[in-house]
């Protein structure tokens, strides 16, 4: 009796969004190529062809991806918290954390001058500090005192982000992060 052989399951466009997401944490934009992606997948450039048109198109879907998950899924996740301010330290720790342990959004910064990760950077940055700005309104800050606190929050977010790749010896791991979360929040959301 011949043995069958097992069929490799189809991968999806979101299946190449997410290797070229993971090419560019790794080794920024420039890691994006379809021979490379079709190896890590286990497949070759035709799945590729199935789905996109050219390289352009694949780093478009990879940034909308990313914008979905980084930023549209998180917000939906920390909605399900009914308390602002408990929102609010429970976003950015989790997002510190994640920005920390992720590669991803420092490789998008450090090729902000190519124009679709500029264009992507650019909504999804006015995305998240709209939230978080709402988030200072909903603990009853004026409209354009919740907007400079939700930009100074997201300046915090990203400096820490910045700092956890460049020099990560200079930042505070564990309880001490914890404490240091809890002052610069405490900060940030004082009346």
């Amino acid at each position: 009796m011949a043995q069958r052989q097992q069929r490799k399951p189809r991968l999806s466009a979101q299946d190449w969004a997410d290797a070229a997401l993971t090419a560019i944490g790794e080794g920024g934009l420039a890691a994006v190529a379809v021979e490379p992606l079709a190896a890590r997948l286990g497949t070759t450039k035709g799945s590729f062809y199935w789905h996109f048109t050219n390289r352009e198109a694949l780093i478009e879907a990879a940034l909308a991806r990313w914008a979905e998950t980084d930023t549209e899924a998180a917000i939906a996740e920390i909605e399900t918290e009914p308390d602002p301010a408990s929102r609010i330290r429970r976003l950015f720790t989790e997002a510190i954390k994640s920005a920390v342990a992720d590669p991803l959004e420092v490789s998008l910064l450090a090729t902000a001058s190519h124009p679709q990760v500029a264009a992507a950077l650019r909504r999804v940055t006015e995305r998240r500090v709209g939230y978080v700005a709402r988030l200072f309104a909903d603990l009853g800050f004026p409209e354009p005192e919740a907007r400079r606190r939700g930009l100074l929050a997201y300046s915090v977010y990203l400096g820490h982000s910045q700092l956890g790749h460049a020099a990560p010896s200079v930042l505070p791991e564990g309880d001490e992060l914890a404490s240091y979360l809890d002052a610069a929040l405490d900060a940030l959301m004082r009346p």
